[in-house]
């Protein structure tokens, strides 16, 4: 009786993680240790940026924010404060996207934070 092998598992196996690696150049695409190599740094980059997408996405928003602001005569964090004091609860990604494409919309929420900024 021959032995059981299991080359078809195998097979299937490598044949499942090359196809991940399609794409990739050189010996990263068919050389099976290789191909395990960058596929398990991949997944750690593609890990790691999932969350380094969220802060530079809060960055590009404060400085949208912060710019259009100053336009009308306030720093960033005085808008800020100005906006916690006259309760207006809106976040920054929405704020940012009014900045640029409703300037009237964000003119009125401008204005609602001024007047509740101290003045010095």
């Amino acid at each position: 009786m021959p032995r059981a092998l299991k080359g078809s598992a195998v097979r299937k196996a490598r044949k499942r993680v090359f196809k991940e690696a399609e794409g990739y150049w050189g010996g990263r695409k068919n050389l099976y240790r290789k191909v395990r190599e960058t596929l398990l740094k991949a997944g750690v980059y593609a890990y790691r940026d999932r969350r380094t997408k969220k802060r530079e996405f809060r960055k590009l928003w404060i400085l949208r924010i912060n710019a259009a602001a100053r336009q009308r005569g306030l720093s960033y964090s005085q808008f800020m404060g100005g906006l916690i004091k006259a309760g207006v609860e809106v976040d920054r990604k929405l704020l940012a996207d009014m900045a640029t494409s409703d300037p009237a919309g964000f003119d009125k929420v401008f204005e609602a934070a001024k007047a509740h900024v101290q003045t010095a």
